[in-house]
């Protein structure tokens, strides 16, 4: 649930929290708007990632899901180094939280398909 600091951020409060942020100032309807549609997406991708803790049959389609969510934001942010350079340190920190992510979810996929192939011996 470390995730809904960062959904907070970008929706409960974007007139507060852009400036500080992105150096947005004063967002516009549309701004404010598209920053809390993406606070309901983290917000509902989270409670499908719920699901998949509290029920067996959706485990490997909601580890699959978040593989997905943290490694598409993990390549958006290398491909922005390119053309961008380096982001603020928090954003650093989101990057290495979100291939650390991405990670662990490949070896629990894996340890979920077969637990005993990922047995340490």
């Amino acid at each position: 649930m470390g995730l809904v600091p960062v959904a907070l951020s970008y929706g409960a409060r974007p007139e507060r929290i852009l400036p500080l942020l992105y150096g947005i100032s004063e967002p516009d309807l549309a701004t404010r708007h598209v920053f809390r549609a993406v606070m309901g997406l983290y917000f509902g991708m989270m409670c499908f990632w719920l699901a998949g803790a509290l029920r067996p049959k959706l485990r490997i389609t909601s580890l699959w899901a978040v593989f997905v969510f943290a490694s598409g934001i993990a390549s958006g942010r290398l491909l922005s180094l390119g053309p961008d350079g380096w982001p603020a340190p928090i954003f650093v920190y989101y990057l290495h939280s979100e291939v650390a992510l991405a990670g662990i979810c490949l070896a629990l996929i894996a340890w979920q398909s077969d637990p005993e192939a990922c047995r340490c011996e």
